[in-house]
């Protein structure tokens, strides 16, 4: 094997070590990166819809351009990954190109230099097949072609005998030298054509290896500008969604100060029926009693009446002494008993009562209490119910039922509550407490409306200064509002 043959044959073991050996490890730490990026994509999908409950109250297109900023986030690792990943394509395919280039060019120089020898063993074939015809030329012509027969015989003296054997086994030893020059000639002569085979057909293959290279670092070059497009395209929506919500926190805070103008109103509201409740309430018992001091006062007269005519007709004392105690011994046991009887049972009821969920399947999205504002930084606010999951699959929204029995004092459109049902469950415990029903597509009740604990009040839905189709559940207690798990 020739020096250059040695160096060619190393240059394609290292070319291949390298194009085998160092892209896997590029290729696993991208692998590594992508199985990142979608834990972190299925992290930002639960996000997504924690973010949507909590833009609840801010104005619908200021909403939507926060949920299309963390869009937007959620898809930059991924562009960057996948943009990575096509610049380490490209990379794969120029220093398969250079190693190419350097196998090609070793294996065109081992085809010169093997092409050499084969002229060279050519020549030496030739000079043997010349030296063969020569011998055969002159042992035809009987030149240097004794026998040991015609020496023995035709030796004058034991010298010239000596002398003429020498010399015929020295031609018989040429000849046979010549013959094996021949073998090694035209042998080495097949084994280089074959090699010389062997390495037209590498190079034709390292060149159809070249012709693909420049089509696939082609398609590598054109993938990583699009991947580069792509992330530069979504970094400047990124911009202009922050310099969007960032001119609109104006509207944000203004947002945010009317939902707790709202809040406000509706537990003024609230606060308000309950005292014209309590103060009719008392005004019924004040007549009840009012009546009751009537009518015990009209019985009083008139026993009184009664007794004055007895005694002064004189007659039937007795027995109308044993009437009179009868009748008025029931008339005040039924009066009193009555009253007392219809209070007691309102109060003593209260102990097992509650309320059902609103969901015939309850998962909750979002809590009752303070949460940050998501994009004022600084700011919190009170999240003044639970959020319940109720998609509306197709537009269509999901069964949402009445938790308690009561009355519906409420049946509308309200602000950022949207399409509203609000239902008032009378005093418990000592409590006024009602359900809030909000963000439905459809309301199925009206004001005024008796419901029964269990029954259809509306459709989920997603109106209002919703974000996301769900039902959000308040309850209030004295008209004001209270985390709804306490009763639930």
């Amino acid at each position: 094997m020739t020096r250059r043959t040695s160096r060619w044959m190393a240059t394609a073991v290292v070319g291949a070590l390298i194009a085998v050996g160092a892209t896997p490890a590029v290729a696993d730490d991208i692998d590594d990166r992508r199985a990142e990026v979608e834990q972190q994509q299925a992290q930002a999908s639960a996000e997504r819809e924690e973010l949507a409950h909590e833009l609840e109250g801010t104005d619908a297109a200021l909403a939507a351009a926060v949920l299309e900023l963390h869009d937007i986030e959620a898809q930059l690792p991924g562009a960057e990954v996948e943009l990575a990943a096509a610049e380490a394509e490209v990379e794969r395919t120029r220093r398969e190109a250079e190693q190419l280039a350097q196998r090609l060019a070793d294996a065109q120089d081992e085809e010169v230099q093997v092409t050499e020898e084969i002229d060279t063993s050519a020549e030496e074939v030739d000079d043997a097949h010349a030296n063969l015809a020569e011998m055969a030329r002159r042992s035809f012509r009987g030149e240097g072609s004794l026998s040991s027969l015609g020496i023995v015989t035709g030796a004058q003296s034991a010298e010239e005998f000596v002398d003429e054997y020498a010399a015929a086994s020295s031609a018989a030893r040429s000849t046979s030298q010549t013959l094996d020059e021949l073998r090694d000639a035209e042998s080495i002569a097949r084994n280089r054509s074959a090699r010389l085979e062997a390495i037209r057909e590498t190079i034709s293959d390292l060149k159809a290896q070249a012709d693909q290279n420049v089509l696939d670092a082609e398609a590598a070059r054109q993938a990583a500008e699009e991947r580069k497009a792509e992330l530069e395209r979504l970094q400047a929506e990124q911009q202009e969604k922050q310099a969007e919500i960032e001119a609109q926190k104006a509207q944000a805070e203004q947002d945010l100060a009317d939902v707790v103008s709202e809040q406000n109103s509706l537990e003024a509201d609230l606060k308000s029926v309950i005292a014209e409740q309590d103060a009719r309430d008392a005004r019924i018992q004040a007549e009840k009693e009012a009546a009751a001091k009537a009518a015990a006062e009209k019985a009083a007269a008139e026993e009184a009446a009664r007794k004055e005519a007895e005694k002064d007709s004189g007659s039937s004392s007795s027995g109308g002494s044993s009437s009179s105690g009868g009748s008025s011994s029931s008339g005040g046991s039924s009066s009193s008993g009555g009253s007392s009887g219809s209070g007691g049972g309102s109060s003593s009821s209260s102990s097992s009562w509650g309320l059902s969920w609103p969901t015939a399947v309850p998962v909750i999205t979002s809590y009752y209490g303070m949460r940050k504002h998501p994009f004022l930084v600084g700011v919190t606010r009170l999240h003044a119910g639970l959020d319940l999951r109720a998609r509306c699959p197709g537009g269509q929204g999901t069964a949402i039922y009445a938790a308690q029995s009561g009355t519906v004092l409420y049946s509308r459109w309200y602000g950022g509550l949207g399409q509203q049902v609000l239902v008032n469950h009378g005093s418990h415990g000592g409590n006024s407490v009602m359900s809030s029903y909000n963000h439905l597509s459809v309301r199925s009740v009206s004001a005024g409306q008796y419901v029964s604990k269990g029954q259809l009040v509306g459709y989920s839905g997603t109106t209002g200064t919703s974000q996301v189709c769900h039902l959000h559940f308040e309850v209030y207690r004295n008209g004001s509002t209270v985390d709804p798990l306490s009763y639930l």
